[in-house]
């Protein structure tokens, strides 16, 4: 995981340790955080873009949290990932700053996904993430976390 912004908080620690240790290869996950820009607006976006698409490595299966992506359902994601792994690709989502990211990353991106039409805040994405990880390592894996 890519994550723009400061480190967890001590509630969304506790709440990502909980699927964390759930976790199991190819979902297990590690966190990169990388710092705010000092800037603000085109400016903030462009150097944090910067950072985002200096980390990733040439044949990862990108994802990218953006409000402008595809909206989809828990199977549909499990789907999606399951096929990344199965194609032996290491599997990046990109969470980014307060800015958004440029399109130059949604372009990297080989998906770009949609929590939701609502805004949430850095730290709530990041442990709704770690549990939809979850759900979806359940999903393919045939056991009952999923209830449909």
């Amino acid at each position: 995981m890519l994550a723009v912004g400061k480190k967890h908080e001590s509630w969304v620690t506790e709440g990502i340790a909980r699927y964390e240790k759930r976790l199991r290869k190819p979902f297990d996950v590690s966190w990169q955080l990388l710092p705010h820009s000092a800037r603000e607006g085109d400016a903030a976006r462009s150097e944090e873009s910067e950072r985002i698409l200096a980390k990733l490595d040439r044949g990862a299966f990108v994802v990218l949290l953006d409000e402008r992506g595809r909206n989809v359902d828990s199977p549909a994601l499990a789907a999606t990932l399951q096929g990344a792994f199965d194609a032996g690709r290491a599997v990046v989502v990109i969470i980014g700053g307060a800015y958004g990211a440029e399109d130059r990353v949604r372009d990297r991106a080989d998906f770009v996904w949609s929590l939701s039409k609502l805004v949430f805040p850095h730290q709530l994405v990041r442990l709704i993430l770690a549990e939809q990880l979850y759900r979806a390592q359940e999903i393919s894996g045939g056991r009952p976390y999923h209830h449909v």
